[in-house]
């Protein structure tokens, strides 16, 4: 157990924080798959800039690492590009 009162607050701020953090990444990963499931191609055109929006949002605050965010924003585009 925390043996100071700073270590405790630290401790109720990292469970918020991670919950955020997944509540954010779901969120997004289930855009991502609504997109990956559009058969439409304007439709699928309208929704990729919200959902790359997401992606570089979950990338800045380190929630994804850079590289994966570029690599999903490519498969993505490439995806769309194909429909």
């Amino acid at each position: 157990m925390a043996n100071h009162k700073s270590a405790l607050k630290r401790i109720r701020r990292n469970e918020a924080v991670r919950l955020r953090n997944r509540y954010q990444h779901k969120t997004t990963r289930n855009a991502i798959k609504k997109l990956r499931g559009e058969e439409n191609k304007e439709d699928a055109a309208k929704l990729l800039p919200e959902v790359v929006s997401m992606i570089d949002r979950l990338a800045k605050r380190n929630i994804i690492h850079t590289n994966k965010a570029a690599n999903l924003k490519s498969k993505l585009a490439k995806h769309v590009a194909a429909l």
